[in-house]
């Protein structure tokens, strides 16, 4: 194991932080996995040390086939954002930006790198845009904030790897993950292994996240170069372990187990490895999930749980004020997944409480509610 330290720019006097990488394995081919990007998410961090741990073993066995780069904390200034006990890893607290958006998008300047260089190999075509990726972050002027620095070391790392996972979770939620739906044949291994309730799958669901930045570009540019061979050589997915109180020992020693079996299926990892025990679950488009919304402030009984099929119709949360004795129940406007629910028992203007999962679209343009 090789531990690989990326001091941030721009600390503060008297102050320092780090980003750590650690390395496992050699190879050409490479899976990269970080965790809590969102710093109050943190079954993905109980879940990183248990790969680690496993990591070590396996090529101190001699059964990685592959280079692994692992970071368990990939957002150290989250981490000490505490307001009066209470954990504020979302937002950064000097901008107020979503630590999760507005990443560094890669294709047009290695389209305008390119130009007249790919071909029809493959192979060459993804070693060339993987070095103008590399080429381009680091031509990039100086950071101009801590955070811009992370998310720089970040995608650097990312985007020379042909797998990457970013560890996340929601508030209270049945697992599901985001991907690409040209990707989803792919991802279904997965999802299988750690029992996913539903892949949500959009090409662009906006603002520029971890994952979408990761494998994004080169579906952007195989359309734009439609002439030359380029894959989709960036298999990119951000994981929702759950909700952010799952973080017990055996749920992220599981999700460690599937994540290395899924790893072993793509050739990065030799040895003996079990099958899914469950079927895949179904991926649905991204723009058919429905946010629900309190009509008044209120407490919230939630009526159905995450992991759920919900049906049109049904009833999921009421919300009582008990100052005017007003209840109001708040019904599913489409069938499919109750995938999460909001930790937050008080309704409040403009936050949601309840996502379902549908087949049939309900949005467009930005997806992302921040």
């Amino acid at each position: 194991m090789e531990r690989i330290d990326h001091v941030l720019p721009w600390s503060h006097l008297g102050s320092e932080r780090r980003i750590s990488v650690f390395r496992f394995g050699t190879g050409e081919r490479k899976a990269y996995i970080q965790a809590s990007l969102h710093a109050d998410e943190l079954p993905g961090m109980r879940t990183a040390w248990a790969l680690k741990k496993r990591l070590a073993e396996l090529e101190a066995q001699g059964l990685l086939n592959g280079v692994i780069e692992l970071v368990p904390v990939a957002n150290p200034l989250g981490l000490g954002q505490l307001l009066q006990g209470n954990h504020q890893g979302r937002f950064e607290a000097g901008s107020g930006k979503n630590f999760n958006r507005d990443f560094v998008e890669l294709s047009a300047p290695v389209a305008a790198a390119l130009e007249g260089r790919l071909g029809d190999d493959p192979h060459a075509n993804i070693r060339l845009i993987r070095q103008a990726m590399s080429d381009h972050l680091a031509a990039l002027p100086e950071a101009g904030s801590q955070l811009q620095g992370m998310q720089r070391i970040l995608l650097s790392h990312a985007c020379t790897a042909d797998v990457v996972l970013d560890l996340h979770c929601d508030a209270e939620a049945a697992l599901h993950m985001y991907a690409l739906p040209q990707h989803w044949p792919q991802w279904r291994s997965l999802a299988a292994h750690l029992g996913m309730k539903v892949g949500l799958l959009a090409e662009d669901s906006g603002g520029s996240s971890f994952d979408e930045a990761c494998s994004l570009p080169w579906l952007r540019l195989s359309r734009q170069f439609p002439d030359a061979q380029i894959p989709l050589a960036c298999l990119a997915t951000t994981l929702e372990l759950g909700g952010q109180a799952d973080t017990t020992r055996e749920q992220t020693e599981a999700h460690a187990e599937g994540i290395l079996a899924f790893l072993a299926e793509q050739g990065l990892i030799s040895g003996e490895w079990p099958k899914p025990e469950r079927d895949a679950c179904e991926g649905m488009p991204f723009e058919g999930t429905e946010l629900l919304f309190a009509p008044h402030p209120g407490v919230v009984s939630f009526l159905r749980q995450p992991g759920e099929w919900i049906e049109a119709g049904d009833e999921i949360f009421e919300v009582i004020d008990p100052l005017s004795d007003r209840v109001s129940t708040v019904c599913a406007g489409t069938s499919g997944v109750l995938f999460a629910i909001e930790r937050l028992r008080y309704a409040q203007p403009g936050f949601w409480l309840a996502k379902v999962a549908g087949r049939e679209a309900l949005r467009h343009g930005r997806l992302l509610n921040d």
